[in-house]
């Protein structure tokens, strides 16, 4: 379980991996779209490809041991557990926010999320 202010500063901390796993995904998006057609690439070929699959899943791997939930990859989407007023959340930050801003319970989901005030 996180407070809120430990769930910010952890996103704080992991911000340059969550970055990097941005990154890693437009790469392989691009590798991928170019080697279907049949292509060539600046990225490489299919052993660059296994090599930014193996580096994203590192990273989310990483996320997990943090006891962070990743709901998403395209676009990020990240879910901290905590409590509000009594209730079991999730601190909510999808990728494009500055910071966490948003919760839903538990068994709302994504649907279900709310500004923080």
């Amino acid at each position: 379980m996180f407070t809120l202010a430990q769930a910010r500063h952890l996103l704080a901390t992991l911000r340059p991996r969550v970055d990097e796993l941005i990154v890693l995904r437009a790469d392989l998006a691009e590798l991928h779209a170019d080697l279907a057609d049949g292509g060539t690439s600046p990225h490489g070929g299919l052993p660059e490809v296994k090599a930014l699959e193996a580096r994203i899943y590192g990273i989310l791997d990483e996320l997990g041991e943090q006891d962070i939930q990743v709901k998403g990859y395209a676009p990020v989407l990240l879910d901290f557990a905590g409590e509000r007023d009594g209730r079991p959340v999730l601190w909510c930050w999808l990728e494009g926010d500055r910071d966490i801003s948003w919760y839903h319970r538990l068994e709302c989901g994504f649907a279900g999320r709310r500004k923080l005030t």
